[in-house]
């Protein structure tokens, strides 16, 4: 039973997911939207929200929060210098799944995770 567990498990063990959300955020700060699964886009999009949150701020301690998660400098850069600033008057909701359909080998359902212009 999952009683109370917020998190999806992905397959992965805790440090492994940890890593590659951590990984997936920073190819969303760089690139602007990536495609993966449905799951995987959900969970990337509590850890990229609560990231920009902090990015809005701009503080030396958030900003080694940020680092801490993300240890890719260009993705740190470009979400503290425009990210950040960008949404400074915005209340949450910094992302958007759309959902694309199945993927041809497997079946699993895919989405574009994309930041909200």
């Amino acid at each position: 039973m999952r009683h109370r567990m917020s998190k999806r498990r992905l397959g992965r063990c805790s440090s492994h997911r940890r890593a590659m959300l951590g990984n997936m955020a920073a190819s969303l700060f760089i690139e602007g939207s990536i495609v993966t699964t449905e799951t995987r886009a959900k969970e990337l999009r509590s850890v990229a929200e609560k990231l920009i949150t902090k990015a809005k701020s701009g503080t030396i301690n958030d900003r080694r929060l940020v680092i801490a998660r993300i240890p890719h400098k260009e993705a740190v850069l470009k979400l503290f210098n425009e990210i950040g600033p960008k949404y400074a008057e915005r209340n949450g909701g910094y992302t958007r799944i759309v959902k694309m359909g199945a993927r041809v080998g497997d079946a699993s359902p895919m989405a574009v995770i994309q930041l909200v212009d």
